[in-house]
């Protein structure tokens, strides 16, 4: 992993930094790289409430709110901005507005890498829509400067169309971190945290390979 001179990290929810990107956020505020961390909504129609559940539709993004600055306190990130979108919406917002409030950022941070989701492949429109917003901030600038876009993808055809993955970080120094990271989203991985920590108890591949491995596509503009 390379020393980068600004990292940004743009998704659409709370939780969406811990599964796919923590370690690699972690590796680069450890390596003295600032990282600014955009989340455009608070999650807040998210499904999960706890089990049991403690919380309910009308406190669950205080709730969120709350664990998504708790993961960018585990990860180191200082300047996290939530922007106030609606969850689920982001398909449906104004394209020019989301794609300019992009472009401010860039303007402003001027960062050499960001990290976002690869529209159409990653599952749920709210990501698409986020990381298609990304691109075509980043379409318009200059090519020469152009920061480097690196994307995730999960969906079933992603390798078959995309090929493999053409980074991947080997994430295990900070792997403790990335399992706070995704133990302070409780309202949404509680369930699956038990799971995770047998998992890791008993040395399980699967598990392993998901906590210490991070795999990016270098988005081809």
């Amino acid at each position: 992993m390379k020393k980068e001179r600004q990292v940004l990290v743009v998704f659409p929810h709370p939780d969406d930094e811990a599964f796919g990107v923590s370690g690699t956020i972690a590796s680069h505020v450890n390596m003295g790289t600032p990282v600014t961390y955009a989340c455009l909504t608070l999650g807040e129609m998210g499904r999960n409430m706890g089990n049991p559940p403690f919380a309910n539709r009308e406190t669950l993004p205080s709730i969120r709110k709350y664990e998504l600055k708790e993961s960018a306190r585990v990860l180191g990130i200082s300047d996290l901005r939530m922007l106030g979108y609606r969850d689920k919406t982001i398909e449906f917002e104004d394209p020019d507005k989301l794609t300019n409030e992009i472009s401010s950022m860039i303007k402003e941070l001027d960062p050499s890498l960001i990290i976002t989701f690869y529209p159409g492949y990653s599952v749920h429109p709210d990501h698409d829509a986020t990381g298609a917003a990304v691109v075509r901030a980043v379409e318009k600038l200059p090519v020469e400067k152009r920061p480097t876009l690196h994307c995730v993808a999960f969906s079933n055809n992603c390798v078959e169309e995309l090929g493999e993955a053409d980074i991947v970080f080997d994430v295990s120094a900070v792997a403790d971190q990335k399992f706070d990271s995704i133990k302070a989203h409780q309202s949404q991985t509680q369930l699956m945290m038990a799971g995770m920590a047998e998992g890791l108890k008993n040395q399980d591949p699967e598990v392993m390979a998901r906590l210490n491995f991070e795999r990016f596509w270098t988005y081809k503009y």
